[in-house]
């Protein structure tokens, strides 16, 4: 009846009901585990049936179905192989994860028969945990004081006599969640009578919070897990009184009703004081912790113990925010989010999240969002990504209820171009939902024109750099609906943009949007990223959905096209974009819908924009959607793209003879410029078949003098191209002689006029005059021309009479011309052309190292000479041109001989260190300190790093060649070049082993006994370096009491009594 007193006995049974349910549940988990012994089985009967309704077990096999289910009997097997009453509580805790609660009800029935043994237990148990066992007399806990027993916990910690199993690799996050599980049942199932005894809880939390202030981490943790567990079990506790609190008060209000006094009255109110009394004992007991330990340990110098205390503490407020939802107790998460931690600050985070994710605790967390906003902010741009976007997360609750203005947001926008992509795309939601999706009036806008306006006006903060308005773009989209909706987009770009709202520039960014959108709905990516997936790995789903987003967008833009390209056919900042969105269609359904007429229109528009613009971008984007049409489309569609290129390269044909013409006629190259750009992307896509294009191009070299760089840069890049192509016309396994011929002839014609231009560029060159665009041409067609005619390729093939192999002079130039450019400083006006040969976005100087580079990796041309001028400006011009040499070192050491791989190595060191000495020549000052010399030891250090592990065995003989050269070079003539000793040889020298060392410094002694080292002592101070160097080495290979040899010593007094 309620309002009945909760007797002992009803205590016992309820206490015997949970232990049964729980013990069966476990047995029956134990035995699906483990399979019985059959033979024992039919031995053994079960005492119990089994749970009414519950699911008999069904392994085994069909015939045996009912008899597997009646002979596996979990309760006398299980309890064979464990015993809960032999063991004590912390090998449950640590070897028995599924006994922790049976083993913390037994103690709770052992604790009220005798409180006194039971508490010692328990306390052992902590100290235990603790990793530590006393020796003490467990009757005598009760009375002794808690220092001095934890000083006892440090004493025997200081002795080594301690356990981390929190530590453990492969149990201590079993350790740590047996533990919690263990306090949490022991407290939640005492709570109708031990909880409140006035005695248990006390010595324990007099205990934890004394063990949580002590040195020694494992203490503090261990002590610090179980009180933050004990505030949670608290917590759960005061919720069930609470809520039986509740019960018992409507329960009186009902009955006063119907009467004013009575036994049931007095009962209720006597249960309704009870539930009370227990709830202030138990949040007085959380106010102990929180007082003893967590504002202590918060602040821990130990990262986990902090997040462990943040954590708990947003979980209290949002379990028991009556206590824990005020100011007093939010500053410390508050304070936490500026922890050194990213772990703990990401703690907090996440604890502000779900207080804010309940709308009910906004109104009292309206001071705590003033005081902290700014730093919530803040953490947007963190250090640690998931930090900036979790906080993003947050900052987007916080501006649903109104805690931010827009005047704090300001840099937040700024993360929508960050590299991150979490971060862009959290940043692009919280735009969205604040700024894009809803209306000035704060309710959802369905009108999708609207959305795009206010993207578009986001996007003007961006307008003048296409790559950053891509960023946006990317954030947004996932979300944006609007920027899906191809037919809003291109009715908002056809209609007459005077009468409305957009502007030309906006005009501009929606076509920026329309193509950005159209790259994303087919998978393909608008800005750099790490991800290496391709669309075509993706998941069936993903992909279905992509080639859905493809079709719908196709179809919107079968007939909208053609009208598009006509309105800003003229329009140089546009065009482009609405020619390419081309590449990404289904071209097949312009058959399927009927509207080939449309194919044909949009092809000849194209056409049209290649001879209106002669922007490089625009003529290049006209040439991929051509070929693009002629290879994926099929049938009438592919024959109209074939006839449009036909049509193009022909008329191009026409309008480059009259320019050349009329080049001759006026100063101005401007259309001979532009034409000659044109088929030079052309080229790039189709072979132009015209037995007088490459006689019309050598004809401009010859006949016009005076030409600009940038036409003899088109020029030349045109005659290699037709050269090529005509290179692949030839038939490899039956070849043509006649073909044949015309190839060789051209070629020794372009060679005849690069041979000519690079003469005059080396002559520019000594003059002062850098002329970087044609130089940068020149090396990429001179690379490129060697390797498509490399006698290393073509020897014994049918094509052998086309085999060439520059000269060393022409070689020798070629690398000349490289170290111009090198040696030129960047920031030049002029910028590099997009050539084939060049990567995109390479620079100039990575260009020119490239075209070398390719020509050393492959076996090209002889690299005795190339390969040691390109290694010696290994570390000199920056990181991209420093990873494609290192690229180009794998590379030799793979195929290189030995031999081969040493003259390569230690000529690239004679080089800088040739351009050392050249640079330091007359100077007073310390050489050693000069930029030559520091560059010329770091190049030995990095080429010496390229030897590790056990490739130090495997190139001995590499290392031993580079190591004696390099000594015969440096005392060939000495003293001058004994300084290479340090700067070229050491590196090399420290990676073979101590006998091989040895070898070397005896061998080097023999050649300085015959020289006079006392005339210039100074001069001679790397030689002694150099050997003491390697005499060190060897001393440390050395074993211990053994010595390889007996050195000689060099006595600094000698060499300066020599001085005086």
């Amino acid at each position: 009846m309620e309002g009945t007193p909760v007797t002992e006995s009803h205590k016992r049974d309820r206490r015997q009901a949970v232990l049964n349910s729980q013990l069966m549940k476990e047995l029956m988990e134990t035995s699906d585990e483990e399979e019985s012994d059959q033979d024992d089985l039919e031995e053994e009967r079960p005492k119990k049936r089994a749970y009414r309704g519950q699911k008999q077990s069904r392994r085994g096999g069909e015939g045996e179905k009912e008899s597997t289910a009646k002979t596996k009997r979990p309760s006398k097997n299980a309890a064979a192989k464990f015993d809960i009453g032999t063991s004590s509580l912390i090998e449950i805790i640590k070897n028995k994860p599924k006994f922790v609660g049976e083993a913390a009800l037994k103690w709770l029935e052992r604790y009220e028969a005798n409180p006194v043994d039971g508490l010692n237990e328990l306390l052992l148990t902590m100290f235990e945990a603790c990793g530590v066992t006393l020796d003490l007399d467990e009757e005598s806990y009760m009375e002794l004081d808690v220092d001095d027993v934890v000083k006892e916990m440090l004493s025997k910690a200081k002795q080594g006599l301690m356990e981390d199993y929190l530590g453990a690799k492969k149990d201590g996050r079993m350790f740590k969640e047996n533990l919690l599980s263990f306090w949490d049942t022991l407290v939640c199932e005492s709570q109708e009578g031990a909880l409140f005894d006035q005695q248990l809880m006390e010595k324990v939390m007099d205990y934890v919070i004394a063990l949580s202030c002590t040195p020694p981490r494992i203490f503090r943790n261990v002590a610090t897990l179980i009180g933050l567990q004990l505030v949670t079990s608290f917590v759960s506790v005061a919720k069930t009184l609470g809520q039986s609190r509740e019960t018992a008060q409507r329960q009186l209000n009902a009955e006063k009703k119907k009467r004013k006094e009575g036994a049931r009255i007095e009962s209720l109110n006597k249960q309704l004081s009870e539930k009370h009394e227990k709830i202030t004992m138990v949040e007085e007991m959380m106010r102990k912790i929180f007082t003893g330990l967590f504002m202590h340990r918060y602040r821990d110098v130990d990262s986990e113990i902090r997040q462990a205390c943040i954590s708990a503490m947003g979980s209290w407020i949002v379990s028991y925010p009556s206590l824990f939802l005020q100011d007093l107790y939010l500053k410390y998460i508050g304070w936490t989010l500026n922890d050194k931690n990213p772990e703990v600050r990401n703690s907090s985070i996440g604890a502000l999240q779900a207080l804010y994710e309940v709308d009910d605790h906004v109104p009292s967390l309206s001071l705590f969002s003033a005081r902290f906003s700014n730093r919530m902010v803040e953490m947007a741009d963190d250090v640690d990504l998931t930090v900036a976007v979790n906080s993003i997360g947050l900052l987007k609750q916080l501006l649903k209820h109104q805690l931010l203005n827009d005047d704090e947001l300001g840099s937040l926008f700024d993360l929508l171009i960050d590299e991150a992509p979490q971060i862009r795309l959290a940043v692009g939601d919280l735009v969205y939902d604040h700024l894009i999706a809803q209306s000035s009036e704060g309710e959802d806008d369905e009108d999708l024109t609207g959305q795009l306006e206010r993207v578009l006006r986001i996007l003007r903060e961006f307008c003048a750099d296409p790559i950053l308005c891509d960023y946006v773009i990317d954030a947004l989209w996932d979300k944006c609906s609007a920027m899906k909706d191809w037919k809003c987009m291109i009715t908002m770009l056809l209609e007459d943009t005077t009468s409305k709202e957009l502007n030309e520039e906006d005009t501009t960014i929606l076509v920026r949007v329309l193509l950005a959108s159209v790259k994303k709905a087919v998978g393909e990516k608008i800005v750099p990223s790490t991800e290496q997936r391709k669309s075509n790995f993706l998941p069936k789903a993903q992909k279905e959905a992509q080639e859905n987003r493809k079709r719908e967008m196709t179809l919107a833009m079968v007939k909208s096209h053609a009208k598009l390209l006509r309105k800003y056919l003229a329009d140089n900042a546009k065009v482009s974009a609405i020619i390419e969105i081309g590449m990404y269609m289904q071209l097949e359904l312009y058959s399927l819908k009927r509207q080939e007429q449309n194919f044909i229109s949009v092809l000849q528009l194209i056409k049209d924009a290649f001879f209106k613009h002669g922007d490089e971008n625009i003529l290049k984007t006209c040439i991929k959607v051509l070929s693009f049409a002629t290879n994926e489309s099929q049938g009438d569609l592919q024959d109209s793209a074939n006839q449009v290129i036909k049509e193009t390269a022909d008329d191009l044909l026409v309008k480059l003879r009259s320019a050349i013409t009329q080049a001759g006629e006026s100063e101005d190259d401007y259309s001979l410029t532009v034409n000659l750009r044109r088929l030079y992307q052309l080229q790039l896509a189709v072979n132009i078949s015209d037995n007088h294009l490459f006689t019309d191009l050598q004809g401009i070299l010859n006949d016009y003098s005076n030409l600009e760089d940038e036409v003899i840069r088109l020029v030349l890049s045109n005659m290699f191209l037709h050269l090529a192509w005509g290179l692949k016309s030839i038939d490899l396994d039956n070849p043509d002689d006649n073909l044949v011929k015309e190839v060789l002839t051209k070629r020794d014609k372009l060679m005849e006029q690069l041979q000519s231009i690079l003469n005059s560029l080396l002559d520019s060159w000594q003059q002062d005059d850098a002329r970087n665009i044609l130089t940068c041409t020149m090396c990429a067609i001179l690379s490129d021309l060697w390797s498509l005619f490399s006698q290393a390729k073509l020897e014994g093939t049918k094509l052998q009479a086309l085999s060439y192999c520059p000269s060393k002079q022409l070689l020798e130039q070629f690398w000349k011309l490289c170290e111009y450019r090198l040696s030129a400083p960047d920031g030049s006006e002029e910028e590099i052309p997009e050539e084939p040969q060049a990567v995109e976005y390479m620079n100039e100087k990575d260009a020119v190292v490239s075209c070398a580079a390719k020509l050393i990796a492959h076996d090209l041309v002889p690299k005795d000479h190339l390969g040691p001028a390109l290694l010696s400006h290994f570390i000199l011009h920056g990181k991209i041109v420093e990873e494609t040499v290192k690229q180009l070192l794998t590379q030799v050491k793979k195929y290189s001989k030995l031999e081969d791989l040493s003259h390569i190595y230690l000529d690239a060191m004679k080089r800088a260190y040739e351009r050392h000495i050249e640079d330091v020549a007359g100077s007073d000052e310390d050489v050693t300190r000069s930029e030559s010399y520091v560059a010329c030891k770091e190049l030995g250090d990095r080429l010496a790093g390229t030897f590790f592990g056990f490739q130090r065995k495997e190139f001995r003989p590499s290392i031993l060649g580079i190591v004696k050269g390099g000594i015969d070079f440096a005392l060939n003539n000495a003293p001058k070049r004994v300084s290479f000793l340090e700067v070229g040889v050491l590196q090399f020298a420290q990676k073979l082993s101590a006998a091989d060392i040895k070898d070397i410094v005896t061998n080097v002694e023999k050649q300085v006994e015959e020289m006079d080292v006392d005339a210039d002592p100074s001069s001679w101070q790397p030689y002694f370096s150099f050997v003491e160097a390697l005499r060190e080495k060897i001393a440390r290979a050395e074993p211990i009491g053994k010595t390889l040899y007996t050195p000689r010593v060099y006595s600094m007094k000698r060499c300066f009594q020599s001085e005086l």
